[in-house]
């Protein structure tokens, strides 16, 4: 919402959906639905998404559905594209989706570099007031850290230039301060640690994780891979780890943040 000072405030959430596959083991898309909508999110980024990929999801398009049902635009960013079953049906594929209630100015798909299952990042231009903020969300390769090396430098190569409000979101697998991510730290800040207000789900006998922001696994979280990172333009008021644990295999974070 547009303040008296010309700044707009924005809550985005970023969430791995295992392909709408909770830990009891039923995809249902509706509780990923839900869970979204009680957010009232302007912006959604999402990873591990189907759209007609197969049985495990029931060839459904995650994206679309997700997207109509929420009332959002649609970016869309496949890392894996492949041809249906037959001539006539859809193409099988999985990746990324960012969901705007903010004006989508443009977007695009981007490949990233690896050697092991394809990555990409899906880049979102969003109308911000008189300005734009750029909304670059990806899944990072899992296994190599090389890769995630070489996949950080090509995400900050997307990045519009100094002076321009931009957002690096989504499952990095990897820690906030691991050597892989050099090249974010270079132009961008970890939003967990700039925000003024902070909240996980550490419970019971995990209390002493408090305020680390655990993301995965979701029944008991034990790393904050799943982040948010935020250029000078943008600050951040507060951010959050929902509970996603009958959902997925990740927690949903949310970042409340101010752009101008």
């Amino acid at each position: 919402m547009d303040g008296a000072d010309g700044r707009t405030a924005l809550r985005l959430v970023t969430f791995n959906t295992h392909h709408g596959v909770g830990d009891d083991g039923r995809h249902d898309l509706a509780r990923i639905a839900a869970l979204l909508h009680d957010t009232d999110a302007d912006v959604i980024c999402l990873q591990e998404v189907d759209r007609h990929f197969g049985d495990r999801s029931k060839t459904v398009d995650q994206a679309a559905v997700l997207a109509e049902g929420l009332g959002r635009s649609l970016a869309w960013g496949p890392a894996i594209d492949r041809d249906g079953p037959t001539r006539d049906a859809p193409r099988r594929q999985y990746g990324n989706a960012v969901l705007s209630r903010l004006p989508m100015v443009d977007d695009s798909v981007h490949r990233l570099p690896g050697d092991g299952e394809p990555r990409a990042a899906v880049r979102a231009v969003l109308g911000v007031g008189d300005r734009t903020l750029t909304v670059v969300a990806t899944h990072l390769s899992s296994g190599s850290m090389r890769e995630r090396a070489a996949q950080a430098t090509a995400l900050v190569d997307l990045l519009p230039g100094p002076g321009s409000a931009s957002l690096v979101v989504g499952d990095l697998n990897a820690t906030a301060g691991a050597p892989e991510l050099v090249p974010l730290r270079t132009r961008l800040a970890d939003a967990w640690q700039q925000a003024g207000s902070r909240g996980d789900q550490a419970r019971g006998w995990q209390l002493w994780k408090r305020d680390q922001g655990l993301t995965h696994p979701a029944r008991r979280p034990r790393v904050r891979i799943d982040q948010v990172w935020v250029s000078p333009e943008v600050r951040v008021t507060a951010a959050r780890v929902l509970d996603g644990s009958a959902c997925s295999d990740h927690h949903p974070l949310q970042v409340d943040v101010v752009v101008g």
